[in-house]
Order: structure tokens, then sequence, then C-alpha cells
């Protein structure tokens, strides 16, 4: 019997019980963009689509463990990361990164949720800036996220600051403004930042954030370059929140499953 193959993305992610984001989302997404998700749970949350009352992440040791057994069995062609849980887990992560050098990295530095809950703590976000964003090809903020990690409220001048500290791009979401428009822009180290305008559709959704990561690193796995994956994933988005669900009483989440067709 032939057995097939699909290119594979490890995610580093903590867990939503209502399914809308965190890794559940991750799994949906990568899964609908014809990638192989390999799930690492980084922390576990007490969430539900109105927003996130506590977090508790998994033993680092744990982790470590895991990260070792899954590269020794299976090729990894990107890693995607969202919540992380504590600044042990981001050093159990960095230490594995390191001896992977090769594989591109897209970093969702999950701070809040979109209902003001906390998920990162100060030890973390400093952990993230000083050690994993450095490591990675592409970190992806929304405006609140962005303003705290660059210390500025001008978005241009934030991405100016972390690209200063070692990242290689950021991709500055624009999710969460109040515009009829959404714009993202992919700020690097080439004078002019790219930028992408989308229809804005209703209001916030549960887990577009994770959703727009998880995608863009099936793309990466899949070969596109970042551009045409960060392109590929905003279209997906679009489409997966045109069939948004009504989960719980919070926001709606984006319908991750549908049949993806580009």
């Amino acid at each position: 019997m032939k057995y097939y193959t699909r290119p594979q993305v490890l995610v580093l992610s903590g867990l939503d019980p209502s399914g809308g984001a965190g890794i559940q989302a991750d799994i949906q997404a990568i899964t609908s963009l014809g990638c192989h998700p390999l799930p690492v749970l980084t922390c576990l949350t007490v969430q539900d689509t109105r927003n996130v009352y506590g977090a508790e992440a998994v033993n680092p040791e744990l982790i470590r463990e895991q990260l070792r057994c899954i590269s020794e069995d299976a090729p990894i062609h990107a890693v995607k990361t969202g919540a992380l849980g504590n600044s042990e887990v981001v050093d159990v992560l960095v230490e594995f990164l390191e001896k992977h050098p090769d594989i591109p990295v897209i970093t969702d530095p999950v701070i809040k949720a979109a209902g003001g809950g906390d998920l990162a703590d100060d030890e973390l976000l400093v952990t993230m800036k000083e050690r994993l964003f450095p490591l990675a090809e592409m970190i992806t903020p929304n405006g609140i996220e962005l303003e705290l990690l660059g210390e500025n409220s001008s978005p241009a001048e934030a991405a100016r600051k972390l690209l200063e500290k070692g990242c290689t791009s950021v991709l500055a979401t624009g999710g969460h403004g109040t515009g009829i428009r959404i714009t993202n822009t992919l700020y690097n180290h080439s004078p002019t930042p790219i930028s992408w305008e989308l229809d804005r559709i209703g209001g916030e959704h549960h887990g577009t954030g994770c959703t727009l990561a998880a995608a863009i690193s099936a793309g990466r796995a899949l070969g596109l370059s970042p551009r045409a994956a960060i392109s590929q994933a905003q279209n997906y988005v679009h489409r997966a929140i045109l069939h948004a669900l009504e989960v719980g009483k919070g926001q709606p989440v984006p319908d991750r499953g549908i049949l993806w067709e580009q």
C-alpha cells in the first residue's frame, strides 16, 4: 500500500476549551491548507468565546521531551508558536530552534485575549523579545501587542524597534482596528513596508490571529515565499470569517474547516 505525505508544521500553542483559538485553531487551519500539524501543548487556559480567565503552563521538561521525540521521528517544514505559558517554556523552545536553524518560524506573540485577559507576564514578554524573536522569520502582533512589544504607539516606530533588536520581519495585523478596511503591514529590513487591505466583516472574531499565523506557517511549509504565504493566509481567514460559527455568547469563531481552494 502506498502512503502519502504532506508538509508538516510543528505547533506550540495553548488549549482553548471553546475551540475558538489556540492549538485547535492552528490544527484546523494547517490541515485545511494541506499540511499535517505536529501539535505540542504549551499551556492550559480557562477560556470561553468572551475572554480568558486563567492559564497554567505545561511542565517545560515535558515539552522538551516532546520536541526531542517528534523531531527524531518526523520531518518538520515550519514552526508556528502561539501562547507559550511562561519564560521557561520559551527557553526550551529556543534551545530546540537553535538546533534547527533552517526551519521557518512564524511567531504569534499572544499577550492578551480580545476580551482583555492576560496570557503573558512581563518575564515572558522579555524572554520572547530577547531570545525567541531573533530566531523567528516573522512575528504577527496585532495593534495592541505591537504597541506593548515595541513600546511605541506608532506601528511603524514600534516595528522598527523590534527589527533593531533582531526580528527578521514584523507583520502588523489590523484586525483589532475599527475601520471599514483591515490593513496588514509587513515591516522588514527593506526601505518600504508592504501593505494589504481587506474588507472588514462585522466586528471582532475569536481566534483570527491564531488562524492567520497558522495559515502563514502552512504556506511556508508548502514552499511559498513569505509574501505569498501572507496573501494566501489572508484570503483563507477572510473566507473563514465569512462562514463564522456562533459557538458561545461571545465572539463568533471563523469556520476553519471550510473546503479551501486556492
